[in-house]
């Protein structure tokens, strides 16, 4: 039975915003979350999978709670990255922009320091940080935590190396009655050792939408290739897809760039994202995948953090995660907001046997995905190939008597004749067999 969000106690004015963002049904999280939050003073810890609506579970409590009358900190909430720092921002100013005079900074690291600095100089009540970029706030006397009530660890199994470092530090600020609120998509070792140390006894926990991986519209599929063959099956995935938005996630800086290079070569519209490029970089080429310029993204676990674009009808995991948290961020990527997705996870012979591992640990069901035939790679790489030829921007610089000899050559040719020949140049060149079909299986 639907309860709407008035029933949960939401003030007016955060009523009034989300029926402007078309916000009506609350998911479970937050059905759960948000009356504790506005009626009780426990420390709360949230379980729910990635997608699942915890930013509106943390946000509208606190935006209710703060009191604006008073001009200082009295929210922190910690994320692992700046992008999924950017996201709840974003969200928090929407939820709140009814709210007369309440004030929302983001001071996320891998930007400047000295604005976020000035920021911090004009009242704020709630700030949304990275660990490392609020410890030198803190070292730098910029911020004043002393009045904070709440302190909001959001993804915290994602962060909590960085958290084993820095939340004593962190903590030393705020005053010894606060209340924290931990939100996770898992519930590992370290963050019970986590919610052990800093969390009050009576802490109270919440769990929902976890009988999955996070969402029943996820298909979690799995294909098991030669290490030879992987990145033609992949290429042959990719053109199935042709026009979808999807994320392929790999290990490695190194595995991003080099897959993204050869996504580029084969003209598909797709941009790299890892810790190492530069946040401008980084922020360009997210902006460019939401507003859908881009439709791949090729990204390391970390930097895909934060990726909240309701489109995206695919991720792909071209290695096989470290973690099975990993995997529950990752496939969290897709079937956003009630939509349907696939997670697809590329496999080599001696990894099928982790597959049973993931499946119980995560109670989700893997079913496999049919591999083509050696047939259809080789047709779907002669289609790369003649969209490389029709995506080739024309070279300006040759002289003009060469094309005129060069058109001389082609000039008693119709363009089926010319299609057929070129074609055959190709198969003879990389000595692949694809004539045992008619030729119009080439035709899309």
């Amino acid at each position: 039975m639907s309860k709407q969000f008035s029933a949960l106690g939401v003030s007016a004015p955060i009523l009034k915003a989300l029926g402007e963002l078309n916000i009506v049904e609350p998911t479970e999280i937050q059905q759960k979350t948000i009356p504790l939050l506005l009626s009780e003073s426990h420390d709360v810890v949230g379980l729910a999978k990635t997608g699942t609506g915890k930013t509106a579970a943390f946000g509208l409590p606190l935006l209710q709670l703060i009191n604006t009358e008073i001009n200082t900190v009295q929210a922190v909430i910690l994320v692992p990255t700046r992008e999924l720092g950017q996201q709840i921002f974003r969200n928090l100013e929407d939820f709140g922009k009814h709210i007369p005079n309440i004030s929302i900074a983001s001071t996320c690291g891998g930007i400047p320091i000295k604005p976020q600095i000035e920021r911090l100089s004009q009242p704020t009540h709630i700030v949304v940080a990275t660990p490392g970029r609020l410890i030198d706030l803190i070292q730098r006397k910029a911020v004043d935590l002393k009045q904070a009530q709440y302190l909001v660890l959001d993804e915290a199994d994602e962060m909590v190396s960085i958290l084993k470092e820095s939340l004593d530090e962190i903590v030393a600020e705020l005053p010894k009655k606060h209340r924290t609120l931990l939100f996770s998509a898992t519930l590992p070792g370290t963050i019970k050792q986590l919610i052990q140390n800093y969390l009050n006894k009576n802490v109270v926990q919440i769990s929902a939408d976890m009988e999955t991986s996070g969402n029943q519209g996820i298909d979690h599929e799995y294909i098991v290739v030669d290490p030879i063959e992987k990145l033609d099956v992949l290429m042959h995935f990719l053109n199935s897809k042709d026009g979808e938005r999807g994320i392929i996630f790999c290990k490695t800086k190194a595995a991003v760039n080099k897959l993204a290079k050869n996504l580029a070569i084969n003209r598909f519209s797709s941009g790299a994202l890892h810790g190492s490029l530069s946040q401008g970089i980084r922020d360009r080429i997210m902006e460019q995948f939401r507003e859908g310029h881009i439709n791949i993204l090729v990204a390391t676990d970390l930097a895909a953090r934060g990726i909240d674009v309701k489109e995206i009808s695919y991720v792909v995991n071209y290695h096989l995660p470290d973690t099975y948290e990993n995997y529950v961020h990752r496939s969290g990527r897709t079937a956003r907001a009630g939509a349907k997705g696939l997670s697809l996870t590329v496999l080599q012979e001696e990894e099928v046997t982790e597959i049973p591992e993931f499946e119980k640990e995560l109670g989700i069901k893997f079913t496999k995905f049919q591999k083509p035939s050696v047939i259809s790679l080789e047709e779907n790489n002669t289609l790369l190939w003649a969209k490389q030829i029709f995506k080739t921007k024309p070279n300006h610089d040759i002289s003009a008597d060469l094309k005129t000899k060069i058109k001389t050559v082609f000039h008693h040719l119709t363009k089926d004749e010319l299609i057929e020949k070129l074609m055959a140049n190709y198969v003879l060149q990389n000595k692949v067999e694809i004539t045992e079909k008619p030729v119009k299986k080439f035709k899309k």
